[in-house]
């Protein structure tokens, strides 16, 4: 589902030239945004560098974790 809404000129240009350096919509930039805005209120004690990356490999998808001593 998607809305609109109404953001701030300042904002949008923000967003938008960080979206066109990592190759996103100025839409899915503030989603991005928002998204760790909100991991990071919700996880005040951990860095934001941690909460981007852990957003970054949830985006990836499934994973085969590496066993130690498997042979």
């Amino acid at each position: 589902m998607s809305i609109a809404i109404r953001i701030d000129d300042e904002l949008y240009k923000e967003a938008k030239k960080s979206a066109d350096a990592e190759c996103r919509t100025v839409p899915l930039q503030v989603i991005y945004w928002a998204k760790i805005g909100k991991a990071a209120l919700d996880n005040p004690d951990l860095p934001i560098e941690f909460i981007r990356d852990i957003l970054a490999a949830r985006k990836q998808g499934d994973y085969t974790p590496f066993e130690f001593g498997a042979e």
